[in-house]
């Protein structure tokens, strides 16, 4: 699935950042957030430094973060599809600009979003 994952949400180019270990899409308060593949919510909750967040485990150790978001609309436990909204872009957890930060992680480690976002 290298390159083929949609992004998380439709943003141009320039509205994208690289950022600590994965990447930040800047975008209007209330955007829609989609999920970048199938899998089931391990987290949906408030994170101290990453604000309202939401973390999909994929299967076959592979997991992403979506963080600083406004609303969170999947609860713990839910399997979500491809392209499924699960949230939308806030700017909670002491985030100063509206925005959604995304991690991909495989067997628990950071790997860089690039590899794997068409």
């Amino acid at each position: 699935m290298r390159h083929k994952l949609p992004l998380p949400v439709k943003v141009s180019a320039n509205a994208m950042q690289r950022m600590n270990q994965g990447a930040m899409f800047f975008a209007a308060e209330g955007t829609p957030v989609h999920a970048v593949y199938p899998g089931q919510v391990v987290f949906s909750d408030w994170l101290r430094g990453y604000g309202l967040l939401l973390i999909i485990d994929h299967g076959q150790g592979f997991m992403t973060l979506y963080a600083h978001n406004q609303s969170l609309f999947k609860a713990k436990g839910t399997k979500v599809a491809q392209g499924e909204q699960i949230s939308t872009i806030g700017h909670s957890g002491g985030l100063k600009q509206n925005g959604l930060y995304f991690e991909v992680r495989q067997r628990g480690k950071a790997v860089p979003p690039s590899q794997w976002l068409k």
